[in-house]
């Protein structure tokens, strides 16, 4: 019942950020990158840094803010709220003003500097591995801010993944505060109602697509500091192997990577092929829904799960990417 008491405030709070949004004009103009056609509501992903203050105020004031499963150490979700509204706050000013990669790069270092501090990874990790996860935290950032393009797409997507951990987190392994997944995805399906339809309510913004993505990198790295198994990560291997591979072709073609472009798999599908924009992101939800199931069924190693899920990942991306390039080459 409370949950529900929450999805309905959050939903409200949704439409009432739709009104600023018109008063103050924050709006996605469609321009020849982009998959949509109409102008619409941008910074729709402003629920999300919404959630965190609801979920902080009800662990603080109606559970003691006793979030530890144990008594060992507790994680300081103190430390992750300023970590997470610093990154959703630059964002949120990138989406009314354009900002330069500078400046939006040195806030992102400061969110991620903070989410290093609430994973303890400082004193967990050696010396050589802190840089590794600087690298590889912004770019799983960035990652779903290219991913975020069409009707549904990060929103579903982080559905699935947060469900996947959620099933982790009460069937397999506690690793956090239930709520501190249920949060976010009460968050997805506000979101989602007003963004998976055909013609979208609103968009992620990078306010949206910075700030869930902050959230899904910290319950994946809880998980992995947990049970030290790296597989975890491969909860994101779809997003991870499109922009791989999106990067890779367009250095190869001596493209600026910085620049907005339409060459991922999913634009293609949806920009060329002229597939339902839904239908896209379900099926890339899908896919990350089986491999997340693979993932948490079996027992093997970390570098036979790497091996037997990123090689025919990334063969099946190349052979379809081929397959669609080929199509609209003889149109």
């Amino acid at each position: 019942m409370m949950y529900f008491a929450v999805f309905l405030v959050l939903f409200v709070l949704e439409l009432f950020y739709f009104k600023i949004a018109d008063r103050f004009n924050i709006i996605d103009k469609p321009n020849h990158r982009s998959a949509h056609t109409e102008i619409t509501l941008r910074g729709g992903g402003i629920i999300f840094a919404i959630a965190f203050l609801f979920f902080m105020g009800y662990e603080f004031f109606f559970k003691g803010y006793r979030f530890s499963l144990d008594n060992s150490l507790e994680p300081n979700f103190w430390i992750f709220g300023a970590g997470l509204l610093t990154i959703c706050i630059i964002s949120f000013i990138d989406d009314m003003m354009d900002l330069s990669t500078k400046i939006r790069l040195v806030f992102h270092f400061i969110s991620v500097t903070l989410l290093l501090f609430f994973l303890n990874a400082f004193q967990l990790l050696p010396w050589w591995g802190i840089p590794v996860c600087y690298v590889l935290i912004i770019g799983i950032l960035n990652a779903y801010n290219f991913m975020d393009g069409i009707n549904g797409m990060s929103g579903i997507y982080s559905l699935v993944v947060l469900g996947s951990l959620l099933y982790i987190n009460q069937y397999v392994i506690p690793f956090v505060e239930a709520d501190f997944i249920i949060y976010p995805i009460l968050a997805s399906v506000v979101f989602l109602f007003f963004n998976f339809r055909k013609k979208a309510k609103c968009f992620l913004g990078d306010i949206g697509s910075m700030g869930i993505a902050f959230w899904v990198i910290a319950l994946v790295a809880l998980l992995i500091l947990k049970t030290g198994e790296l597989k975890w990560i491969l909860f994101l291997a779809v997003y991870g192997v499109e922009t791989i591979l999106t990067i890779l072709e367009r250095l190869k073609l001596k493209e600026n990577i910085f620049h907005a472009h339409r060459r991922h798999l999913y634009q293609l599908l949806a920009n060329d092929m002229k597939v339902s924009h839904l239908l896209v992101s379900t099926a890339f939800a899908l896919l990350q829904l089986i491999i997340n199931f693979v993932i948490i069924v079996n027992s093997w190693s970390d570098w036979i799960n790497f091996s037997l899920i990123l090689l025919p990942l990334v063969i099946l991306y190349l052979l379809i990417k081929i397959k669609i390039k080929e199509q609209i080459s003889n149109k």
